[in-house]
C-alpha cells in the first residue's frame, strides 16, 4: 500500500467487489432496504447497465423525509442526484479525495468507458490513507531505532 496509490489499488483491496445497483423505476423504499441491508450509505441508479444517477440516505433524508413524501410510492429516479461525479481507476486516492471534499460527496462511483466497475466511499479513501501513514511511521521508526524484534 501506498500514499499515491489509485482508486483501482482501492477497489482491488475492499473486501467486496460487488457493486448494488438499482434502476430509476424502484421505489425508494426498496433502495432504503438495500442499503440498510448491504450496511452501504450510497446506491448507483443505472438503466440498462448505463449509470444514471446516484442514490444516497442525504437524497432520503433531503428528498422524501423532508418533503413528507412516501418512500413506497416515490421512484427512485425523482430523488437520485443526476449531476454525477465520477471518477477514473487511474485517479490518485488524494486526488479522489480533494475531489469528494470539494464537491461534498461521500461516495465516487468509478467508471470505464461508461461502465460502472465499482465505487469507493470516502470512509474507504481515509481508512487507506490512515493505513498507509501507519506503515510509513512504522518504517521511520525501524530506520532511526532499528527494526523491533517482532
Amino acid at each position: 500500500m501506498d500514499i499515491v496509490d489509485t482508486l483501482s489499488a482501492i477497489l482491488n483491496h475492499k473486501k467486496s467487489r460487488a457493486v448494488w445497483t438499482i434502476p430509476p423505476d424502484h421505489m425508494v423504499f426498496e433502495a432504503i432496504q438495500l442499503m440498510s441491508g448491504k450496511n452501504i450509505g450510497a446506491l448507483p441508479v443505472v438503466r440498462d447497465t448505463v449509470l444514471v444517477g446516484i442514490v444516497s440516505e442525504r437524497d432520503y433524508t433531503r428528498k422524501v423525509i423532508l418533503k413528507g413524501r412516501s418512500s413506497r410510492d416515490t421512484p427512485v429516479g425523482d430523488i437520485m442526484t443526476e449531476d454525477l461525479v465520477t471518477a477514473d481507476p487511474s485517479m490518485k486516492v488524494l486526488s479522489a479525495l480533494q475531489l469528494m471534499t470539494e464537491r461534498s460527496i461521500r461516495h465516487l462511483p468509478v467508471v470505464v468507458d461508461e461502465e460502472l466497475t465499482g465505487i469507493v466511499s470516502i470512509g474507504d479513501l481515509v481508512r487507506h490513507v490512515i493505513s498507509c501513514q501507519a506503515a510509513l511511521i512504522d518504517q521511520l521508526k525501524d530506520y532511526v531505532l532499528g527494526p523491533s524484534p517482532r
